[in-house]
C-alpha cells in the first residue's frame, strides 16, 4: 500500500474562526498533492438553553455545510477524494442528537473535547486546565467520550495543555495522559499530532500542544498516530516542512504512524 497523502481535519469559515471558501481548501490540497481531504468544521448542536456558540456553526448553517461538500464530491470526482465530517465533543445530553447525524451523511466524527460537559455552561477546556481541577475534569469527559465507539480519532489529545509550558507539566497532567492513552489504546483509537499548533509553536505563537511532556511520556503506549491539519484557513495545507517535522519526531519516539482512515483503505 503506497503513503497517502490524507487530510481529515479541515474547518471552514462557518465556525466563525476560520477564513476561505470551500472550493479554495480543495484548490489548497489539490496543490498540495493531497488525495484525500476531509471536511470537519465545528459541530453546530441543538442548545436547549438557546446559547448561541461564536466558535462553532450555528445549527441553521449545517445544511448549506453538507450540500457544499457534496459539491465538492461530485466537482472534484476523479481528482481527490473528498469526505464529509464534522469535528465534535461529546456532551452526554445531546448523544442522540449525534447520533442521528449519521443519517444526515456525515461520514465521521473528530474527537475534540474543547469542553467537559456542554459549552453552554461550562468554560473552554484550555482555560480551565490551568488548574489540577480542570485537568481532571477534561480527561474524565475525555476518557468517556472515547468508551462510547462514536470517534475516528481524538484531535490534540494534549489539548490540556493549551495554556501550560512543558515546565507546568505535572504530576496531573501525567495522569492525565495516561488515562487518555490508555483508553485510546483499548477502543483502538488513533490519537492526533496537531500540526496547526506545531505551526503556531514555529511561528512563535502561543499555543501549548503538541505537549513534548504528553509526546515522551505516552509514548510507552504505543498508540497509532496520525497528522492533522487543523486547517482554518487554506494556505495551512501547504506545509511540507512542517509535516516533514512532525514524523521525525514520532519516528525517533517509536510511534506507529498512520496515513489513512479505515474508509480510505481501498484508495
Amino acid at each position: 500500500m503506497s503513503f497517502l497523502l490524507a487530510n481529515y481535519h479541515t474547518h471552514t469559515m462557518r465556525c466563525q474562526h476560520a477564513s476561505g471558501e470551500d472550493a479554495d481548501y480543495v484548490e489548497a490540497a489539490l496543490k498540495a498533492g493531497y488525495q484525500v481531504l476531509g471536511f470537519s468544521d465545528h459541530s453546530p448542536w441543538p442548545f436547549s438553553s438557546g446559547y448561541v456558540s461564536p466558535i462553532r456553526m450555528s445549527a441553521d448553517r449545517l445544511d448549506d455545510y453538507i450540500a457544499s461538500v457534496h459539491d465538492l464530491q461530485k466537482m472534484y470526482d476523479g481528482r481527490i477524494r473528498i469526505h464529509l465530517g464534522l469535528e465534535a465533543e461529546y456532551f452526554p445530553r445531546y448523544h442522540d442528537w449525534l447520533e442521528r447525524m449519521r443519517d444526515r451523511g456525515i461520514s465521521y466524527f473528530i474527537l475534540g473535547q474543547h469542553y467537559a460537559d456542554s459549552e453552554e455552561d461550562t468554560p473552554y477546556t484550555g482555560n480551565e486546565c490551568v488548574t489540577a481541577d480542570g485537568v481532571r475534569r477534561y480527561t474524565e469527559s475525555t476518557v468517556r467520550a472515547i468508551r462510547t465507539g462514536l470517534f475516528a480519532y481524538l484531535a490534540h489529545p494534549d489539548l490540556f495543555m493549551r495554556h501550560r509550558t512543558d515546565e507546568q507539566f505535572d504530576a496531573v497532567c501525567g495522569e492525565a495522559s495516561d488515562m487518555i492513552c490508555q483508553a485510546c489504546l483499548e477502543m483502538h483509537l488513533p490519537i492526533e499530532y496537531n500540526l496547526l499548533g506545531l505551526r503556531y509553536q514555529l511561528e512563535g505563537r502561543s499555543r501549548g500542544y503538541p505537549s513534548t511532556p504528553f509526546w515522551e511520556r505516552a509514548k510507552k503506549y504505543g498508540n497509532t498516530v496520525i497528522l492533522g491539519v487543523d486547517a482554518h484557513a487554506p494556505a495551512h495545507l501547504d506545509g511540507p516542512d512542517i509535516r516533514a517535522l512532525a514524523l521525525e519526531r514520532l519516528h525517533t519516539l517509536g510511534y506507529p504512524v498512520i496515513d489513512r482512515l479505515p474508509m480510505d483503505q481501498d484508495y
